[in-house]
């Protein structure tokens, strides 16, 4: 397939040996259980060249379901929320669900809302590994079953208006969220929603330029290859930005890596998300991390794609571990607890 083109019922660059691993049961649940395809209805795969055996697996349990399938291959991304190739953006506006197993992210991109704005529903599989392929957070997780509890602190963040958020390590940031409305990524994504699979999650944009305080980063950063931390990363928040960001060499990595992009919206507070799949472990790799329970996470950057004003060359999460948050002062989340 050409860089940026649909082709119809095929994916190029997959490996010419047989994968170790059985990526088929993973690809059925995506397919059956978070993608919900129905026979008859367009289905679009975007991919790369790296992540090819991903996207064969789907497309196949796809078509099984009786699908029209379109799989995409486009050129590799620079960085996260690069936009994909016009052709393969009119590919996923028409789509009725799409399945991105691509190595960089094209979540936060005016391509992937206009998708949504669409109707499309959409499974994310960014930096899909073998692991997260064959993970019990994928394949034993009762996903309907934590509808509820996600809708529940959804409606917690969409009815307040001031959000505190601390942790034992030190982290103690405020910030407002009045007429902000919560994302609810159950996983068994509606029309016009996205799904990160496996991370169930609730997130929600601060009001830009309203957050205040400090975060202490000790769980992971699942971008850039930094994964797991080593040590913690400590930011200074003023003015709803990262002023100040210290800690080891992981923290001097990130830093220096986006002050390189001479943005300040790059250290925009865009995003508090906060995991909610019992299955899900810390790897290091985005799509589990950020589903994990009794953890919660900071996006920086972009907010638009997520309800916000801000768009960043870039969307980054960091993670942190057995989060307080009180919703104009009633608790409702501590740990692993949603008390909401």
């Amino acid at each position: 397939m050409a860089d940026g083109t649909a082709t119809e019922a095929g994916v190029a660059g997959s490996p010419a040996t047989e994968p170790a691993v059985d990526l088929t049961p993973g690809a059925r649940r995506l397919v059956h259980v978070n993608g919900r395809v129905r026979p008859g209805e367009v289905v679009v795969i975007v991919t790369d060249p790296t992540m090819g055996r991903y996207a064969d697996a789907v497309a196949a349990a796809a078509r099984e379901a009786g699908a029209a399938v379109t799989v995409c291959m486009i050129p590799m991304r620079d960085q996260d929320g690069q936009e994909p190739p016009p052709p393969v953006a009119r590919a996923m506006a028409e789509a009725a669900v799409i399945f991105s197993p691509v190595r960089i992210s094209i979540t936060h991109t005016r391509a992937m809302r206009t998708a949504l704005e669409a109707g499309a529903r959409v499974c994310m599989m960014t930096a899909y590994t073998d692991a997260v392929m064959t993970s019990p957070a994928l394949l034993e997780t009762d996903f309907a079953a934590q509808a509820d509890v996600c809708r529940r602190l959804g409606a917690a963040f969409t009815e307040g208006r001031h959000v505190r958020l601390t942790s034992p390590r030190g982290t103690d940031l405020r910030f407002g969220i009045e007429g902000r409305v919560a994302n609810v990524l159950t996983n068994i994504p509606e029309p016009g929603e996205l799904a990160p699979v496996p991370d169930i999650e609730v997130n929600v944009v601060p009001v830009t330029g309203s957050a205040e305080g400090t975060l202490i980063f000790d769980a992971s950063v699942p971008y850039l290859g930094i994964g797991i931390l080593e040590e913690p990363i400590i930011c200074t928040v003023r003015g709803g930005a990262i002023v100040e960001m210290t800690g080891g060499a992981q923290a001097d990595f990130l830093r220096e890596h986006l002050e390189s992009f001479g943005d300040p919206r790059c250290f925009n507070v865009a995003e508090l998300g906060v995991g909610l799949n019992p299955n899900a472990r810390l790897t290091g790799e985005m799509l589990e991390d950020e589903g994990v329970m009794g953890t919660i996470h900071i996006g920086i950057g972009t907010s638009h794609t997520l309800g916000g004003e801000i768009v960043a060359p870039m969307h980054y999460d960091l993670l942190m571990w057995e989060p307080t948050i009180a919703v104009d002062g009633r608790v409702v989340q501590r740990d692993r607890q949603v008390l909401a």
